[in-house]
């Protein structure tokens, strides 16, 4: 079949925005290929539910890492979503813009199209904000957009100890002042569900007849014909081979693993790499799988004076079921809401102009030293990112066969930027919880980072116990120079009729969580693929 005018693979935060975008044209036929299934459960819609869904083969990718963490956890694994809304169905539900600077900035490296002037009218267009509209908060979209509905005393006294430290109190961090400390915002609707890029796009795009939905596809190569890409490649998950061709584009959205794995396999990426892994190059493409940014950070936890301000016992036993039955009752409560529940931008380094790090805030606390458990103590949780790393990792293949693994090089803290940031990130947040407003809550820093007062010992704490943040930037990115992989319109360069639309397309990272910003930059992608195509009907008419 080669009647569709584009094949999306990948379901994911800009996959969903795409079919919806694109198959808003009655004319264009769409495909949109994803290798899970589908993303509206109970447990997926439930918020909280991610404690399952990131550890549930059917609904998460795991990726291992070459990066061997020194506590005895072995590697370390990143996790993806793996169904219709992608990562959107299994994420914190943190729901932050970026701000001006970056989108400016983003225009500076790619092209003028990706300024603020032109995201933040995306943005607006994407949220349903329950604080109503402004310049820079949207309604009547299809992401609601709500804040925190109860915060706790403990949630108010952590916000008050940041206004201690002199921090700008913030109702909404879509604020284009970033420096702050305020409550989150959530895609969470006013029911207390969450809201995936599949809930909000895909849902509505599926009653359309020219959008076509394949689920339990393992997309594995692109096919390549006179440097032009007219198809895909792939597996059912019953071992069935498949094939689809298209007339127009083909559109990777698999993320910033998937996208650049789909490409090497098809002979697309460097030369050393790819004759490395036993691939013949059918484009030598430098920087497919190259420059990769992403988040590290550590969990400090706080013991609490009182079992009443920590949520570490509301996840287990009979707890657990009631909250359960109270979300499902339509009543808030710790089910409803996402993983962090407030945040604060700082600047922990002295040259920087404009906040450096992000600090989370969670009522909760986990055991450091055996995962996704909580601890049995009453204890809450702070942890810090450095917002624009400049580290670099890679996402490469070993193999020809799809299934081989990947190698994966988080990189982690190579830059001195990054480590002084994650020195002064450890001891502002030490600052901010020695403040006489949080002071009456908290029992003090549990053993596992107390003991960690030097530099060399925090840094060590990263090699030890640091992890990822799951925002995995740039390994197919974008830029005006001819050495990024892609053009300012998401095109390959050397490949007609192949673009590349997800987070992996971002050459720096948008400051803070990179949901929003994914969804934004599709939306904003498929008006400039709506451009390019009345173009060309014109010029051929």
């Amino acid at each position: 079949m080669t009647d569709f005018d584009y094949i999306i693979v990948g379901a994911g935060s800009a996959g969903c925005v795409l079919a919806d975008q694109l198959s808003a044209d009655p004319s264009c036929k769409v495909m949109l290929v994803e290798e899970g299934r589908s993303g509206d459960t109970f447990v997926i819609n439930m918020p909280k539910g991610f404690g399952k869904t990131l550890s549930d083969p059917t609904t998460a990718h795991f990726f291992p890492t070459v990066r061997t963490r020194e506590d005895g956890a072995g590697q370390e694994v990143w996790v993806r979503g793996k169904m219709l809304g992608g990562s959107s169905g299994v994420n914190g539900m943190v729901w932050n813009r970026g701000i001006a600077a970056d989108y400016d900035r983003l225009a500076e490296l790619a092209g003028e199209q990706w300024s603020w002037q032109h995201m933040r009218r995306i943005f607006n267009t994407i949220e349903d904000h329950a604080s109503g509209a402004s310049e820079d908060r949207g309604t009547g979209g299809p992401i609601p957009v709500k804040s925190h509905p109860a915060p706790s005393p403990l949630l108010k006294a952590w916000l008050e100890a940041g206004r201690a430290m002199g921090l700008p109190m913030k109702a909404d961090h879509s604020d284009p002042q970033q420096e702050g400390i305020g409550p989150l915002q959530w895609n969470i609707d006013s029911w207390g569900r969450r809201v995936s890029a599949a809930k909000g796009f895909l849902k509505r795009a599926r009653q359309r007849p020219n959008l076509k939905v394949e689920t339990g596809i393992r997309t594995d190569r692109v096919i390549i014909e006179d440097r032009r890409a007219v198809g895909i490649v792939g597996v059912r998950d019953d071992g069935t081979p498949v094939e689809f061709r298209c007339r127009g584009e083909v559109i990777l959205s698999a993320g910033a693993i998937g996208s650049p794995r789909i490409l090497q396999l098809s002979g697309i990426g460097g030369a050393k790499d790819l004759k490395s892994a036993g691939i013949d190059v059918v484009l030598d493409c430098p920087g497919v799988g190259h420059h990769m940014r992403e988040h590290t950070l550590v969990m400090m936890n706080w013991r609490l004076r009182h079992w009443r301000d920590s949520a570490n016992n509301q996840f287990g036993g009979t707890r657990l079921l009631a909250n359960v039955a109270r979300h499902f009752a339509g009543r808030n409560n710790t089910m409803s809401y996402g993983s962090s529940e407030a945040a604060a931008f700082v600047r922990v380094l002295p040259e920087s102009e404009r906040p450096d790090s992000q600090l989370m805030f969670a009522p909760y606390s986990l055991d450091l030293s055996k995962g996704l458990i909580m601890e049995t103590e009453p204890g809450m949780q702070v942890y810090a990112m450095v917002l624009r790393p400049r580290s670099e990792g890679h996402v490469l293949v070993t193999s020809p066969d799809p299934t081989a693994m990947l190698a994966i090089d988080p990189n982690f803290l190579a830059d001195d930027y990054d480590r002084r940031a994650a020195v002064g990130q450890f001891r502002y947040v030490r600052q901010l919880m020695a403040q006489p407003p949080i002071q009456p809550f908290v029992a003090g820093e549990t053993s596992l980072t107390a003991a960690a007062q030097s530099d060399d010992e925090i840094l060590d704490l990263f090699h030890r116990y640091g992890g990822a943040g799951y925002h995995a930037t740039a390994t197919v990115r974008m830029g005006r120079d001819n050495s990024a992989p892609l053009d300012g319109r998401l095109r390959l360069r050397g490949i007609d009729g192949l673009r590349v639309i997800d987070c992996s397309v971002f050459p720096e990272m948008v400051a803070g969580n990179t949901n929003a910003p994914t969804m934004g930059m599709a939306m904003r992608a498929a008006e400039l693929i709506h451009e390019d195509r009345r173009t060309e009907r014109q010029e051929t008419a």
